[in-house]
């Protein structure tokens, strides 16, 4: 599934204020004997299988999203290629287990710790005694030292994407003996475990020449199970090869093929026999499925879909239409006969083409887990209406995050729980829900909030030629009060009832032309799930006919749109700016259904679909949006790796603002210092504590809602083991393999869907 996505440890990791001053936060569900972090919801899916049933040799084509410009997963350019490649190819010091938390790589470590805190933390790597670069240098203290003065942010000579905790480092050295290094810090720094994965060489990282040009398209020395044959441009691949001085278990693969293959395009490719692997959309997904089912002995025809279903006829007809087909063809309307008889072998052809699809697709399975990533609901607190924290939390509580969360996960039979968290996903160890800073769901308070801020239905709005509504406008000038808001309220009898659709019936009337005057009523109407007051005084609802009458609190029906909301003569629309390309679909989903919630409050929204290209960099990047969609990967550092993402922007020198990647614009102090303190305790139940404390006030700011964990499918060949969707856990790559004749990869069981009337605990 293709998802707009940013990756804070491959690009690094007006401003908002509390209403109330001080922020009170409910108790967190730490606060119970029950570990509030949970488990992860699904688990990898990678047919796995011991080394024994795997055979050796082979090829594994796989399909990745592009040909990196980089092979240097330190540098601005590098992307999710890159980070595949490292991981086959380099030292990694730990590796992300099944929880997504940091375990020691005994391939190269044979240990790694804290000997001393005071006066400065002091940590000794062991290194595996057989560790050797690719050219037969033992790697050592050197590597470390180099890449430590590359990264560190001292010379601006090295063109680094970051430097979080490489900075914090005052020395590296030789410990007792060649295979220990020796690090101290000058600052203390709880996320150490982040450093030295990927390790690079030092003749990578010793120069700023050999690191800004030297492994962006090759990559001479390396330490992994594979090595780097060649990066084909033309051929859009990436070619893997066996390393043979790697000193681990074997490689069971030949070689890997990463091939740069569309989204749109994969379907057709493993069709045609040229992929192995590929991570594809939830519609190739249900035509692998369809096509992995039981079949028919006879004709080779799937017996039934995705989930049980019958599987339909060819080209979708019925046993009727076939009948009237044949009728046609041998009836006595001859012109009407042979046109029939011509459309007849279109079809038998279009079906033979689809029985052999379906037999090439058979080979393959569907794969599917939950991706270390999360997709949320950007609300851009710098300017507009959504400066406001107010209009933000009154947008946040108008989410059902359970029903968005089922409409993509559920049909994939996949947890559909939504994310509680900004900073970790369920199972993590810094993983606690946190949703209960904002508040549930709640469309009367959310109406509270929208009439505190002045935002009431029913007002008239004032638009000349060529004036945007509220949320799309861009001019920062205040706006001039209106003359004559003060009017009197209607002091019309009221007895108790409403007529439904005839608001507006009496609007000239002298008696009915008054407006509320004072917050209080405008509070008062707007929290009435009946209906909102409009200027009439009059109580209104939308869904009857008119002239229905209908007792005074009666509810609105569901789904129903509320009265659009003004203040100042202007109505609150806001842009939701959405990417346009085949491989998003899901998110314009998941947008309709927001656009839809927004609606029931009176909140307008106006949706602008932009290339995938600009999405991110003209649009998320400078601000230009009011609403957006896009996602997060999760990370087993969240002090070091989150912190930018919500960190309270400045001031820069040239009286910009530096947001770094917090793209929503919303941040407080408190925050900052909370990842701060994070940062810097060696305490991991301390840290833990600190982030979640962090995350409740993240929440609280609503300057993003995070909405539900990605799902991952990935096709691959019903042989192929070890390799698929691999949730958390980093990849294995020497025991990828194509299994034995007979033998089969196990897979996980059926995981178990949440219900509708489920809900995270707070």
């Amino acid at each position: 599934m293709s998802h707009v996505g940013v990756g804070p440890r491959a690009v690094m990791r007006s401003v908002a204020f509390l209403t109330a001053g001080v922020l009170a936060v409910p108790a967190l569900a730490g606060c119970t004997s029950e570990d509030p972090s949970g488990k992860p919801l699904a688990e990898q899916d990678v047919a796995a299988a011991a080394r024994t049933f795997v055979s050796d040799g082979g090829t594994l084509r796989w399909a990745v999203d592009s040909v990196p410009d980089t092979l240097n997963a330190f540098q601005s350019d590098a992307d999710a290629t890159t980070t595949r490649v490292a991981q086959a190819v380099l030292p990694s010091m730990f590796r992300m287990d099944e929880t997504g938390s940091p375990v020691r790589n005994p391939d190269y470590l044979e240990s790694a710790e804290v000997v001393d805190t005071e006066p400065k933390q002091v940590v000794v790597y062991k290194l595996n005694q057989q560790a050797v670069w690719s050219d037969g240098r033992e790697i050592g203290a050197a590597d470390f030292a180099a890449q430590w003065r590359a990264l560190s942010g001292k010379d601006s000579a090295y063109w680094t994407a970051r430097n979080a905790g490489y900075d914090r480092i005052e020395k590296i050295e030789r410990g007792a003996n060649d295979l220990e290094v020796k690090v101290t810090f000058s600052r203390p720094y709880a996320d150490w475990k982040a450093l030295f994965t990927p390790l690079y060489p030092k003749d990578v990282t010793g120069t700023p020449d050999a690191f800004n040009d030297g492994a962006r398209r090759a990559l001479k020395v390396s330490a992994g199970p594979f090595a780097v044959k060649k990066v084909d441009t033309k051929g859009d691949q990436v070619v893997l090869t066996g390393n043979p001085r790697w000193w681990g278990e074997p490689a069971k693969l030949d070689q890997i093929v990463l091939r740069a293959v569309p989204r749109d395009e994969r379907v057709s490719e493993l069709v045609a026999g040229k992929l192995d692997l590929a991570e594809i959309d939830p519609e190739t997904a249900d035509e692998v499925g369809l096509a992995a089912g039981p079949r028919d002995a006879a004709t080779g025809t799937p017996l039934m879909g995705p989930g049980g279903t019958p599987a339909p006829g060819a080209q979708g007809r019925s046993a009727a239409e076939a009948l009237r087909s044949w009728a046609v063809a041998n009836g006595s309307d001859d012109e009407a006969a042979e046109e029939e008889v011509l459309a007849r072998e279109k079809r038998r052809e279009a079906e033979a083409k689809a029985r052999r699809r379906q037999q090439a697709l058979s080979g393959f399975e569907v794969r599917k887990s939950l991706e270390p990533a999360y997709t949320q609901l950007a609300l851009n607190g710098a300017d507009g209406p959504l400066a406001d924290e107010r209009v933000r939390r009154a947008v946040a509580r108008a989410l059902d995050r359970e029903k968005l969360a089922e409409a993509v996960l559920k049909p994939l039979g996949l947890p559909a729980e939504p994310v509680g968290s900004h900073l970790a996903l369920s199972g993590q160890p810094a993983y606690a829900d946190g949703s209960g800073a904002l508040g549930e769901q709640n469309a009367k308070e959310a109406r509270a909030l929208l009439a505190d801020a002045g935002w009431v239905p029913g007002g008239p709005v004032k638009k000349k030629d060529g004036e945007e509504a509220a949320g799309a406008e861009k001019d920062k000038k205040d706006e001039e009060e209106k003359d004559g808001k003060d009017e009197k309220k209607s002091e019309g009898d009221d007895d108790g009832t409403y007529i439904v659709g005839e608001d507006d019936k009496n609007k000239d009337d002298k008696n009915d032309d008054g407006g509320n005057d004072d917050a209080d009523d405008a509070k008062d109407g707007a929290d009435r799930e009946s209906g909102e007051k409009h200027s009439s005084g009059k109580n209104t609802a939308q869904g009857g006919a008119p002239g229905a009458y209908a007792p005074k609190g009666t509810a609105a029906p569901a789904g129903a749109a509320a009265a659009p909301l003004a203040k100042d003569g202007k109505a609150l629309t806001l842009r939701f700016v959405l990417p346009s390309g085949p491989g998003s679909e899901t998110l314009r989903t998941v947008a309709d259904r927001i656009t839809d919630m927004l609606k029931e409050l009176g909140i307008g929204t106006e949706v602008t679909k932009v290339p995938d290209e600009s999405y991110f960099k003209d649009h998320i990047a400078a601000g230009e949006y009011d609403l957006a969609l896009y996602s997060w990967p999760a990370s087993a550092f969240p002090a070091t790796d989150a912190r930018p993402i919500y960190a309270k922007p400045v001031p820069a020198a040239d009286g910009s603002l530096n947001v770094a990647q917090n793209y929503t614009r919303v941040g407080t102090d408190q925050v900052d210092q909370l990842f701060d303190r994070a940062m810097t305790t060696l305490d991991q139940k301390e840290a833990r504590g600190l982030l979640r404390k962090a995350d409740s006030r993240i929440w609280a700011a609503a300057g993003s809602v995070p909405l539900y964990q990605r799902p991952q499918l990935v096709a691959a060949r019903e042989n192929l083991a070890n390799a698929g969707a691999f949730g958390f856990e980093t990849p294995v790559y020497e025991d990828m393999g194509f299994l034995k004749k007979g033998a089969q990869g196990s897979r996980p069981s059926a995981p178990a869907t949440s219900s509708s009337s489920s809900s995270p605990s707070s």
